[in-house]
């Protein structure tokens, strides 16, 4: 685990009101990044997320000769050098904390014509590649993992890859996007089926970028040798984010937030399914569509929460969301159990063993599954957790401390760049009790 040394601690009340605008989203702001970066001709981007993930993954790009201006306060210019276009990089690609850039840039960069080397931070290289590495040999690429399935990925160029049908063991919206990035250069046509849907971010943004994918109930079709044209993308402020202050403002006392342009995507909706089945109040105004993808404004207030089970067709939906989640279940009264979240293991940390330690250290009841957790709600006490370097995990307990009976010490706050630079500011400025005590 990285050495973390900053450290928040939230004070217990407060309310939560006003009108904020979380940074873009994640997940579209590396795919924007990657598909422009091969598009023929410019694309422009706003509402980029300016995290350390996102400059990891554009810092990559440049090492394969895209030339990227910015960026300038989510403001980004990519001059796309076509499917053909990517160079020879001088040097091994790092990653930093990114599983998304790791895992979409090896579906991306095996169907080139030079050897690529991704590395990552500690933490991301004990993530696991061979749910990527393993299609892709199927599809007659070359990637090659430490011994135990984990990074440094080193990847040898072949002689070409062929498409595949392939069915998805596990759901996975980057396993899925790494296979179609690889099928735009494989010969015939690359089919990804889904055992339940996932986030469907890269299917949306290839038709923006004119490039043809079939969608169908089970999964997603690419044929290779297509072109991508340059466009203009707005980034909706990301969902996950948002999260964090929809449950501070469900169970602070006396609360009415409203976040403006937030993406709704169905595919990433379930975590406003799961607070609205607890009984949270969140209502979608100025419903549009922007490059795409649906977006709203979320406006939420103060609501008693009630334990559930979880509905398992729920999980892949609010994957990155339960870390808060579980937030939302210790303030509830009743019950609450979530199964079939295996992946959160094998996350930026193993997120349920995290949550567990966390609440537990909270004075909160919870029992541990191999693939998720029941928490006996009711009240958070107090004290001090471990981020255990994941931005989510701290972010998370940070929204535990506005319902606490005491303070709640955060430690290992650093990792929260990856995601939400500027999320002290802004958990500020809507109203949680939040100091840097570093």
């Amino acid at each position: 685990m990285r050495v973390t040394h900053m450290r928040y601690l939230v004070r217990p009340g407060g309310q939560i009101i006003g009108d904020i605008r979380v940074p873009g989203d994640k997940s579209i702001s590396h795919r924007a990044v990657i598909l422009g970066s091969i598009a023929t001709g410019d694309t422009g981007v706003t509402g980029l997320l300016e995290g350390t993930d996102v400059l990891a993954t554009i810092e990559a790009l440049r090492s394969l000769g895209v030339e990227i201006q910015g960026p300038e306060q989510g403001r980004l210019l990519i001059r796309g050098v076509g499917l053909t276009g990517l160079r020879t990089p001088n040097k091994m690609l790092d990653l930093g904390n990114s599983g998304t850039a790791m895992r979409l840039l090896t579906g991306l960069l095996a169907g080139q014509k030079f050897p690529t080397t991704l590395v990552g931070d500690e933490s991301l290289s004990r993530r696991p590649m061979r749910r990527v590495t393993n299609p892709l040999a199927q599809m007659g690429a070359r990637v090659d993992t430490a011994a135990n399935g984990t990074p440094p990925l080193s990847i040898t160029p072949v002689n070409g890859l062929h498409g595949i049908h392939y069915a998805l063991p596990v759901a996975s919206a980057q396993v899925k996007s790494a296979l179609l990035l690889a099928g735009l250069y494989a010969n015939g046509e690359t089919c990804i089926e889904e055992p339940v849907p996932t986030r469907d971010h890269t299917e949306r943004m290839l038709t923006g970028f004119g490039y043809p994918c079939t969608q169908h109930d089970h999964g997603v079709c690419v044929v290779g040798g297509g072109v991508l044209h340059g466009v203009q993308i707005d980034v909706p402020a990301d969902l996950s984010s948002a999260a964090f202050f929809i449950v501070a403002a469900t169970i602070a006392h006396d609360s009415k937030l409203r976040l403006s342009h937030v993406g709704v995507n169905p595919t990433r909706a379930g975590v406003l399914d799961i607070l609205r089945e607890m009984g949270a109040h969140i209502e979608l105004d100025s419903q549009r569509e922007v490059c795409g993808e649906p977006v709203a404004d979320l406006v939420v207030q103060s609501a008693p929460l009630k334990g559930i089970d979880i509905p398992p067709d729920k999980v892949p939906l609010a994957i990155d969301e339960f870390p808060v989640l579980c937030i939302a279940a210790a303030s509830a009264q009743g019950i609450t159990t979530i199964r079939g979240a295996t992946e959160l293991r094998h996350k930026e940390s193993d997120r349920i063993s995290a949550m567990v330690q966390g609440l537990r250290e909270l004075g909160v009841e919870v029992d541990e599954y191999e693939d998720g957790l029941c928490i006996q709600g009711g009240e958070i006490s107090g004290g001090s957790v471990a981020s255990h370097g994941d931005h989510r995990i701290a972010m998370a307990f940070c929204v535990a401390g506005v319902g606490a009976k005491f303070d709640v010490e955060v430690k290992g706050c650093d990792n929260i760049v990856t995601s939400f630079p500027g999320f002290l500011e802004t958990a500020v400025r809507s109203g949680l009790r939040i100091d840097d005590i570093s």
